[in-house]
């Protein structure tokens, strides 16, 4: 098998997976065994990192810090993120106590992802979330600066030393000095990419963007990108804006870290049902990428589907991809536990090499 990287990509430094970690509402506890074992897995074939998505009044995960705390105790190596923790439903403040103790849990394992909006479906549960304070509540990036603040160690109160028998402090505690390096943002936008890389954080792309008007300038954007206009498809191309928007705006510029979250499917150890299946899904959400969707002009990616060759020939003609050297594919939302085994095994001995992953070398 060639392992050969084609000219212009960048070789695979990283190699990560990411799962929604669906359950039964009357066997939830099956569905976050199934997640952890998941993860487990993905430690013993070699992946460098682990992520959970996070749904909120769903039957996914919705408390993936709680899960990756578990998962830190049943790995050793394996990097454990959130793509994403969307902050409208989170005070910072105690969302940033949370990470902290997980980090430490976890040895220094913890990528945090969040992004900001108000929550999905806002008006009929901000009774519930935000009973005083719903029309005031700030949803912009204003609660990402005060998460990173946070965790970064910057001062919560005025107050601090002892009082009585007990001390205080006027940080988050515990403090976890390298976790304010690995917040990531999920941004599928200019403006987030700008952000993002203003404020020093990491950038998470997945496999939808919104598609902008206009043209990228250099200083403001992807020098020599033209972005995508009205009525384009060019998934890859905005994509790459985003990441060159977000390198340009960085401290650390071409070196700051950008991660991808596309769908992949490999199938080279499916059985012919598991392929028979697998290419339905992906047949069945197909035309939402052929043109941006409703008002935000949202545009999603195609599900990678077939063998592990054949989506490497596929990513790497991709220019958005050949811009990044860290991955978390994206398992899909409906399979089984024993489809993801399957996933997840091709990926990371068929498809990661392909990528010029060293992992499975």
């Amino acid at each position: 098998m060639d392992h050969t990287v084609p000219p212009g990509s960048r070789p695979l430094r990283k190699l990560g997976f990411l799962t929604i970690g669906l359950f039964d509402e009357a066997d939830p506890r099956r569905g976050h065994e199934s997640t952890l074992e998941i993860i487990e897995l993905g430690e013993r074939l070699g992946f460098d990192s682990a992520w959970l998505r996070h749904r909120h009044l769903q039957y996914g995960i919705s408390s993936p810090v709680a899960v990756l705390a578990a998962a830190s105790q049943r790995t050793s190596r394996i990097e454990l993120g959130t793509a994403v923790i969307p902050l409208g439903w989170e005070n910072p403040l105690r969302l940033a106590e949370d990470l902290a103790t997980v980090d430490i849990l976890s040895g220094g394992r913890l990528n945090p992802g969040v992004s900001v909006g108000p929550p999905m479906h806002y008006d009929t549960v901000k009774s519930a979330l935000y009973p005083d304070t719903a029309d005031a509540e700030d949803f912009s990036f204003e609660r990402v600066r005060r998460l990173l603040g946070f965790v970064r160690g910057e001062a919560a109160t005025e107050f601090s030393g002892t009082e009585g028998f007990e001390v205080f402090s006027d940080r988050v505690q515990p403090h976890s000095p390298g976790l304010g390096s690995r917040l990531w943002y999920g941004g599928g936008s200019l403006r987030s990419a700008r952000w993002a890389g203003e404020n020093g954080m990491n950038f998470l792309t997945s496999s939808v963007v919104k598609a902008e008007p206009g043209k990228a300038t250099p200083g403001e954007g992807a020098p020599g990108i033209e972005e995508a206009g009205a009525g384009s498809a060019d998934f890859a191309a905005i994509q790459l804006s985003h990441i060159r928007q977000f390198r340009a705006h960085h401290p650390d510029g071409e070196r700051a870290r950008v991660s991808q979250g596309l769908v992949v499917i490999p199938t080279d150890s499916a059985s012919a049902e598991q392929r028979a299946r697998y290419e339905a899904y992906a047949a069945a959400r197909l035309p939402r990428t052929t043109t941006p969707q409703g008002p935000g002009r949202l545009l999603f990616a195609p599900d990678l589907v077939g063998t592990a060759e054949e989506i490497a020939e596929r990513l790497h003609a991709q220019v958005a991809f050949r811009e990044v050297d860290e991955v978390a594919f994206a398992l899909p939302f409906t399979f089984e536990h024993e489809d993801y085994v399957q996933i997840l095994t091709d990926i990371a001995t068929r498809l990661g090499p392909l990528l010029g992953w060293p992992g499975a070398q």
